[in-house]
């Protein structure tokens, strides 16, 4: 009988056994948070710093990806960069700029490693347009002449959509939170709430037009699908220093933009957008950028106007520029 157990025993301990190595073997993926009610849970808080160019530098040529060494080369470079900042005094006429203990700008290139956030087209270069690039231009050289072309986020008006998932040098902090129906975003630059209806509705009609669209969501599987189109075409495709060239390309009223959140695992969500304005660009592009959860981050309040007087003095110099060119 003794035997019959230890026999019985070692049976179902090999059972067991055999089972836990199958399971291990042919692990299913990881399935996505869901909400209370259903829906992939895309709620908390993210940030999307890094170092990864906007663009891939010209020097990068086809290479696409970086491989690990190069990676690590490149963060411990740019730890030693910033390690080393030496502010200095401002240049003759500028007021000077944020130091480094401000800006969080990143310290890791993306996790695949790829050589640019632009995706598509594969040289990883926004297609412009001439006319595109000769308009931002334009409105560079003429910033302190009229508020209008100074801009929308100086302006404290938005960094625009998609601009405003743009990584900047400071400030890149987004809070998801979703109710049946909506997901809202609420940015920490310009502290802005962003309300996508999720119903896949239709979108208003083509004469009611915004600054930064009109969003209509719908879910495809576990992704949240944003289709946005009604730009008034006053605003830029992006405005700050890290988007590179491409900041201060403006946007027209043709602008279409897709934009698609995939939560991947518990610590990250990839975001992609595609962008067409064919008065802008040769063809659409694409952007990839990730953002990973952080718990510990605390959004504070973006008080842009408060106690603002950087356009008004922006003009002010240069009228004081003008008088001095006319003596």
């Amino acid at each position: 009988m003794m035997r019959r157990l230890r026999t019985a025993g070692l049976c179902a301990l090999t059972i067991a056994a055999t089972g836990v190595l199958m399971s291990a073997q042919a692990k299913p993926a990881a399935v996505p948070m869901k909400t209370a009610w259903g829906e992939p849970d895309l709620t908390g808080t993210w940030t999307n710093e890094t170092i990864t160019p906007f663009e891939r530098p010209v020097s990068m040529g086809d290479k696409a990806f970086l491989t690990e060494d190069e990676a690590k080369a490149i963060e411990a470079r740019a730890a030693v960069q910033r390690d080393n900042s030496d502010d200095g005094p401002p240049r003759a006429g500028d007021v000077g700029n944020y130091n480094q203990f401000w800006m969080d700008s990143g310290t890791k290139v993306v996790g695949t490693r790829r050589t640019s956030l632009v995706i598509d087209p594969p040289d990883g270069r926004v297609p412009l347009r001439r006319e595109a690039e000769a308009r931002r231009d334009e409105y560079a050289k003429q910033e302190n002449d009229d508020y209008n072309f100074i801009s929308p986020w100086d302006r404290c008006i938005t960094r625009g959509v998609p601009g405003g998932f743009f990584p900047a040098g400071y400030n890149n902090a987004y809070q998801i939170v979703q109710t049946p129906g909506y997901v809202v975003i609420h940015y920490e630059m310009i502290h802005m709430a962003r309300v996508i209806p999720t119903d896949n509705r239709k979108h208003l009609p083509s004469d009611v037009r915004f600054w930064d669209g009109d969003s209509v969501g719908r879910w495809d599987g576990n992704t949240l699908v944003v289709d946005i189109t009604n730009y008034n075409g006053r605003g830029w495709i992006a405005t700050n220093a890290s988007s590179g060239r491409v900041k201060g390309i403006p946007q027209s009223d043709a602008l279409h933009v897709v934009e698609r959140f995939t939560r991947r695992d518990d610590a990250t969500i990839e975001y992609q957008v595609t962008i067409d304005d064919p008065k802008n660009y040769t063809r659409p592009w694409t952007v990839q950028i990730p953002l990973t959860r952080d718990d510990s981050y605390r959004i504070y309040e973006y008080a842009c106007h408060e106690g603002n007087h950087a356009i008004e003095h922006m003009l002010r110099g240069g009228r004081a520029q003008d008088a001095e060119s006319t003596k």
